[in-house]
């Protein structure tokens, strides 16, 4: 989800907290329950800030380890100790308890987007995305609003996020349902399908879709469980061959390739060498696919320049290809 959900969220199980009696024992408690879910609620995304460093280093990274089953355990642990310090005499174990659902719900609430999420690791650094709830989803950020707002006005806490978050709860099913609702149309049109990827946008009917198939590609939208595909590639297989191997060793494409699960690729011949471009499929907007990654190379496969990223101009990836090549 996106910061400001989240945030929400964590004044909301805050308000929930409330029900726990231990909370509502004394001030020093409650502040510092308060403090243990908002953080809580934040503090997987710290990862956000390596892309100060690089869009590769935050692609290979962006809800890896710090969504990871260990790290879970460690957020909590780490927030309890600093909320020992700023909240003495509070309840340790239910600081450590609230601050490890916050944590936990930050981590739960980011597999159903359709980014998603590496949260089986060390087990498995496989991506867990069930692309049933947009990153940012109207929805749940303006209920979760109302019901800090209906607190504000004095009505109870706990039975008012009780009420939202089951009324989220059913929320998700629909999605769930509309999803696989649409997926039954998805191979009613295309009945060879290999892969299905439907992903939600901010709108609760409409959908992105990518379909892979022996021999193609299909690009597509839904609405209403009406599908439209909207360009068609030919699935061809990455050739072995030096320029492709090169290309690989790239620090911008690895991270690509390492995170994008659907994709087309070409190379293109330039006066001075070869420009590799991999392009991944399931954010098409209006007509364009702005999620790629491409590498520059010499003749002799020296590589001059490389970015991986958000394009959605010509004039923009040429800039990030010439900034690449000074540094």
């Amino acid at each position: 989800m996106d910061t400001g959900t989240h945030l929400v969220m964590g004044f909301a199980l805050g308000g929930l907290a409330t029900l726990d009696p231990v909370v509502t024992e004394n001030t020093i408690n409650s502040h510092s329950i308060l403090f243990a879910t908002i953080i809580g609620s934040q503090i997987p995304d710290i990862d956000t800030f390596l892309k100060f460093r690089n869009n590769a280093v935050y692609i290979r990274n962006h809800r890896g380890a710090t969504h990871s089953i260990p790290a879970i355990i460690l957020w909590s642990l780490l927030i309890t100790i600093c909320g020992s310090f700023i909240f003495q005499g509070a309840n340790l174990f239910h600081l450590w308890l609230w601050a490890f659902l916050a944590v936990f719900l930050h981590v739960f609430v980011d597999i159903f987007n359709a980014y998603g999420t590496q949260a089986l690791r060390p087990f498995s650094s496989k991506w867990v995305a069930l692309g049933i709830i947009n990153t940012f989803d109207p929805f749940i950020f303006i209920i979760h609003v109302i019901g800090l707002i209906i607190w504000a006005f004095g009505a109870n806490p706990g039975i008012t996020f009780i009420v939202v978050y089951s009324i989220i709860i059913i929320y998700y099913l629909t999605r769930f349902a509309e999803q696989w609702l649409v997926k039954k149309a998805v191979l009613k049109l295309i009945p060879d399908a290999e892969k299905i990827i439907i992903a939600p946008t901010m709108r609760f009917f409409k959908w992105r879709i990518v379909v892979s198939t022996k021999d193609q590609f299909f690009v597509g939208s839904a609405y209403k469980h009406e599908v439209t595909i909207l360009d068609e590639f030919d699935r061809i297989p990455i050739p072995e061959n030096n320029i492709i191997d090169q290309a690989k060793k790239d620090k911008n494409i690895s991270a690509f390739l390492s995170f994008s699960p659907i994709y087309r690729w070409v190379i293109k011949e330039l006066n001075t060498g070869y420009e590799v471009q991999f392009i991944d499929l399931r954010y098409r907007s209006k007509g364009h696919y702005p999620f790629v990654a491409i590498v520059q190379m010499k003749d002799d496969l020296d590589i001059t320049g490389s970015y991986t990223g958000w394009i959605y101009s010509k004039e923009k990836l040429r800039k990030k290809l010439d900034i690449a090549t000074r540094t």
